[in-house]
């Protein structure tokens, strides 16, 4: 079981508690959580987290690649496979990802900005 995190803040259920999540969306939110939080960031858990803020330094031609090799890595310790990754530059010199993930014999997606 876990809380429903949005903006870095745990999501109200109107209630007194919190918003929580269980089965598959419970699952993908703790792979959201480890894409977006940068690999090293915990000192006591130096393998949470990715290296996605590191494509910047691939060639442009080998960023999706490169980004799926990353999301494997972080993810590999969970449940699940990643299937494709898709990559979108954005004007403000961000990018969108797209990650396709296999989960519980599940096809789903997470949106990640990079």
């Amino acid at each position: 079981m876990e809380n429903l995190l949005r903006d870095g803040d745990y999501v109200p259920n109107g209630f007194g508690g919190f918003t929580r999540l269980y089965g598959t969306q419970e699952v993908l939110a703790r792979a959201l959580f480890r894409l977006t939080c940068r690999r090293g960031s915990f000192p006591f858990l130096p393998e949470l987290g990715s290296r996605l803020q590191e494509l910047g330094r691939e060639k442009p031609s080998a960023r999706e690649a490169a980004a799926k090799i990353f999301c494997a890595s972080a993810l590999r310790d969970m449940e699940l496979e990643v299937d494709d990754v898709r990559l979108t530059q954005l004007p403000d010199g961000h990018a969108r990802m797209e990650v396709w993930l296999t989960v519980q014999d599940e096809k789903q997606a997470l949106e990640v900005r990079i």
